[in-house]
């Protein structure tokens, strides 16, 4: 063993001044340069995002990590695009029950088949989460895993947000596209950590965020190995196999990622488990939500809404150093200019 030197109380002064103006040279850098979030807004919250990213990847900082462990793990709905009036996995369910309901006559009267096929959003939503399941598992298996996919291609080309007029990948948040390169740039990996199905962000995350399919994660049903007519393939059963949500999330993350983020961003109570996770190791980490606060660009929800519901994050935010960004006053620009 080494001894520990001793440094007087000036050293100890010298020495913070010395990582502070680095700090700050390094905080800089990034001024000079171009703007690398564009569409945030000026302020308290843009400021530790860039200081954060500025002194983990500054080598000569007490707070550096190492590329390989610089792992940022972010919700998607309602943290990466629109969530509301209802989220946009829910809205493709509908829809496939409407589609596939000339060969399952028997939904006429079984709930909650029966209340999507007469239009009763308020009987569906009586139904809760075991209800939503009932619903995915069914509607999403029974098919190959390939099927599955050219499903939701297809869907996810055509179909449009009923208030927006316009695909939902147009949906995606400007502000955190520029995040996610700026992170990339520094040498972070970025993952999705969802509660909506992993086979139904997997085939258009790539193209919407530049987030490959292995980094995403997601609730799934139950896969089987098949040989079909000579051919092997993944069959999908109606049973549901894993949800990823609430403390779902940091198993999901421990089950495929196996390292624990430094930077994670959500958007709901939901998402806490995930910002508590990422927190709770060692050196330093940046746990955000976003606040749904622009009715006029987009959405204004918190602690009432039946989706997207953020009310204990605000009440405990201050006392675990979490960050909420407010989307009316910290972004400038909401969506993607359109081409």
């Amino acid at each position: 063993m080494y001894p520990i030197p001793h440094r007087s109380k000036t050293q100890r002064h010298l020495l913070a001044v010395g990582l502070l103006m680095i700090l700050i040279l390094c905080i800089s850098s990034f001024a000079q340069a171009s703007d690398p979030l564009p569409s945030w807004n000026n302020g308290l919250v843009k400021t530790k995002i860039i200081q954060f990213v500025c002194d983990v990847t500054n080598t000569n900082s007490e707070n550096y990590v190492a590329p390989k462990e610089r792992v940022a793990v972010f919700d998607n709905d309602g943290t990466l695009w629109v969530e509301q009036p209802i989220s946009t996995q829910t809205v493709f369910t509908y829809d496939q029950i409407k589609k596939l309901a000339p060969q399952h006559p028997e939904w006429k009267t079984i709930q909650p088949f029966k209340a999507v096929l007469e239009g009763n959003m308020s009987a569906v939503s009586s139904f809760g989460t075991k209800g939503f399941i009932k619903m995915i598992v069914t509607t999403h298996s029974g098919m190959t895993a390939t099927e599955f996919t050219n499903e939701v291609n297809e869907w996810i080309s055509k179909a449009k947000h009923p208030r927006f007029k316009c695909l939902y990948t147009n949906l995606v948040y400007q502000p955190q596209l520029e995040l996610l390169t700026f992170l990339r740039a520094n040498g972070f990996k970025t993952y999705i950590i969802s509660g909506s199905s992993m086979a139904f962000m997997r085939p258009w995350t790539e193209k919407a965020y530049g987030i490959p399919p292995e980094q995403v994660v997601g609730s799934s049903v139950v896969t089987e190995f098949r040989i079909v007519d000579n051919k092997p393939v993944i069959i999908r059963l109606p049973k549901n196999n894993f949800t990823d949500n609430r403390a779902g999330k940091p198993i999901g993350i421990y089950q495929h990622i196996g390292r624990r983020p430094i930077f994670a961003f959500g958007n709901a109570d939901a998402d806490m488990q995930m910002i508590q996770y990422t927190k709770a190791g060692k050196g330093k980490r940046l746990g955000l939500f976003i606040h749904h606060t622009d009715a006029k660009r987009e959405y204004a929800y918190d602690r009432k809404s039946n989706i997207g519901r953020l009310d204990k994050v605000l009440d405990m935010a201050s006392s675990n150093d979490w960050i909420i960004v407010d989307m009316k006053k910290d972004w400038g620009q909401i969506f993607p200019t359109p081409k």
